[in-house]
């Protein structure tokens, strides 16, 4: 969010407070309407407070309009969800989340006991990546050492090609595959 950004929904969220407590006020009978009414009076109708008042009112009309259509996300942060933005002297690189899926895939085509696998990679702040797969191993697997081999390997090949440290490989087996009789 940029700074004026920030500023303007400040402005217009402190003026939405005071106008809030104001009713309050009136309604627990609190504060004397005809009070209210001799000031709403004065803002409108004497010659300096009206144009005021136009303009605080057209003021208010545009920050309505904008705090309506408000996007609360930034290109920026909208880019570091979706991968990782590396800089350095020659100028920025951006490593896909869906390129270190791929990264992931590859490694687990290398064991043969991994019948198939389905990758999610999450992003923190400082760009440590956790990775989630989810694995369908043949029946002949042991899955203790080829989860452990499995987990060794992507975070080899993943800080090999991206040079990016991996905080963790999570590792479901969702299914052991069936073993398929060949027919004579």
């Amino acid at each position: 969010m940029k700074f004026i950004e920030k500023i303007t929904l400040i402005i217009y969220s402190n003026i939405m407070l005071i106008l809030s407590i104001i009713l309050c006020l009136l309604v627990f009978g609190w504060l004397d309407i005809g009070i209210v009414g001799e000031i709403v009076k004065n803002c409108i109708t004497t010659d300096p407070g009206s144009k005021i008042t136009l303009g605080v009112s057209v003021l208010f009309i545009l920050l309505s309009i904008r705090c309506i259509f408000f996007d609360p996300t930034s290109k920026q942060e909208i880019k570091e969800k979706q991968g990782v933005l590396l800089e350095n002297s020659n100028g920025k690189l951006m490593i896909s989340k869906e390129t270190i899926e791929n990264l992931v895939e590859s490694v687990a085509k290398d064991f043969k006991e991994a019948e198939s696998i389905t990758t999610r990679v999450e992003l923190d702040k400082e760009n440590n990546v956790s990775i989630f797969a989810n694995l369908v191993v043949s029946a002949d697997a042991v899955i203790k050492d080829l989860s452990a081999d499995l987990q060794n390997k992507i975070k080899e090949r993943v800080k090999l090609a991206t040079d990016l440290e991996v905080k963790e490989v999570n590792i479901t087996v969702k299914k052991v595959a069936q073993v398929q009789e060949k027919t004579k």
